[in-house]
């Protein structure tokens, strides 16, 4: 077995949420805006109680295939077509929720706001939230805002950016720990990409 047969195209930061321990077989984890599920193949094969969601309904057919392979136990009713902020999935019900490369599509603060506050309800108790998405940080002269949050990248692609100070507040604000400091990643000053990792209260 290849390691990508073993680890799918995980990103490469949940990847390293992996290697701390934080996330073990048989936890509860929901990957909010799975897409084709690039980040659960790993977490099916560990037997991990998978839950994931995603505005298209040919994305979520694809996990419901590759669940079907690799972790057949799981009930399809674990992979819904639902946008984010309007999630089915109990509150408390999660010890992991997963955000990769979603909250960026944001449609303005509002957007953005409702789809955080909707995964940090689905946490139970001492839940962690892992979330990839695109920043301002170290490329602020390059950005040109586009107004309600959003703004045309250096690469031409349009997103809602946060702010280092703005995920700051937003950690306060939630009552979260932050578990990692948050990472910033500038790629070839075309964009920029923010890991933030906080925990809920136990």
């Amino acid at each position: 077995m290849t390691l990508r047969d073993q680890f799918g195209d995980i990103d490469i930061y949940l990847f390293d949420q992996l290697l701390r321990g934080r996330i073990q077989p048989g936890i509860r984890v929901l990957d909010a805006g799975c897409g084709r599920g690039r980040n659960v193949v790993y977490l099916l094969r560990i037997g991990c109680d998978v839950h994931a969601v995603d505005h298209d309904p040919a994305a979520v057919a694809a996990v419901r295939v590759l669940a079907a392979s690799l972790a057949p136990q799981l009930p399809e009713s674990n992979f819904l077509v639902e946008a984010v902020e309007e999630m089915s999935v109990p509150d408390a019900s999660m010890d992991v929720v997963v955000s990769s490369a979603v909250l960026h599509f944001a449609r303005d603060d509002r957007h953005f706001d409702a789809m955080v506050h909707r995964m940090w309800r689905a946490l139970a108790p001492g839940g962690l939230l892992f979330c990839r998405l695109a920043a301002s940080t170290g490329i602020e002269g390059r950005v040109t805002a586009l107004g309600h949050g959003r703004f045309l990248l250096p690469d031409g692609s349009e997103r809602y950016l946060v702010s280092e100070p703005r995920l700051v507040a937003l950690t306060r604000d939630l009552g979260a720990q932050l578990v990692d400091p948050i990472k910033s990643t500038i790629v070839q000053d075309m964009r920029c990409m923010a890991t933030w990792v906080v925990r809920a209260p136990r």
